[in-house]
């Protein structure tokens, strides 16, 4: 009988167990799949940005001539000695100025449903005859008025948060945006800006996402006599494009 052998087998002479040789397997198998993954997302992601930037390149172009073409019209108007009257405001950005003491029912209502629930919030509106008319009967309460492309972009970018399954998530990446108005055709914070200056047919799904903006106190203050009319000398009520410098103000 030969003495059993002492030397340390090799490690093609050690059977492996069969659970261990399966457990290799799919981990192996865990990491292509998830190599693949990663590699396709990435190039989804390049694509992605390409159609991005194709838009963002589109809008800028379209801003640029809506500008020119409004220059264009107020120099026609001012050589054939005429006046220029600017187009009627397709949205409004309204902001809440007043808290919650001795409102009357329907006004309560009303700003419950424009999602003005605190005193600074803010939210835009798309200029109805309806919207209008709610804006009158809770005049004394809100200022509001035509907000420009600066003022749009700025608001979303600085103070923008969407609503994600009722919580409040800030727009820290295009994916937020996709994920929830994918199916409208609005993919980044530029879709979103140009849907709502342009009060576009989506305009409700995109307001409806963003979550009331909480502005800041104005600096330096409201005026001395805020409970009065702005054309007073106040701060309620229409101010047109003069929103736009509160909102330098409060954001």
């Amino acid at each position: 009988m030969a003495p059993p052998s002492t030397t340390v087998p090799s490690a093609s002479a050690i059977e492996v167990p069969e659970t261990l040789l399966k457990k290799r397997k799919q981990n192996e198998k865990a990491r292509e799949e998830k190599l693949t993954a990663a590699a396709a997302a990435r190039k989804a992601a390049k694509a992605k940005r390409k159609v991005i930037f194709k838009r963002a390149e589109t809008y800028v172009k379209e801003y640029l001539n809506k500008e020119k073409e409004e220059i264009r019209l107020k120099r026609a108007a001012r050589t054939s000695g005429d006046f220029y009257v600017p187009a009627q405001p397709k949205v409004y950005f309204v902001i809440r100025i007043r808290g919650i003491n001795e409102i009357a029912p329907k006004p309560r209502k009303i700003l419950q449903l424009l999602r003005l629930l605190q005193i600074n919030n803010g939210v835009f509106v798309k200029a109805t005859r309806a919207t209008q008319q709610m804006l009158r009967l809770v005049e004394p309460y809100i200022t509001y008025g035509e907000p420009n492309l600066k003022s749009v972009r700025e608001l979303i970018y600085k103070r923008g948060y969407g609503k994600v399954s009722k919580q409040r998530i800030p727009l820290s990446n295009n994916a937020v945006i996709e994920q929830n108005l994918g199916k409208y055709d609005i993919l980044c914070v530029e879709d979103l800006v140009h849907e709502i200056i342009n009060a576009g047919p989506n305009f409700k799904q995109a307001t409806n996402f963003l979550w009331p903006f909480k502005l800041s106190n104005p600096t330096g203050g409201w005026r001395t006599r805020k409970f009065k009319h702005y054309v007073q000398g106040g701060d309620f009520g229409d101010r047109e494009v003069s929103i736009n410098k509160l909102i330098r103000q409060m954001n």
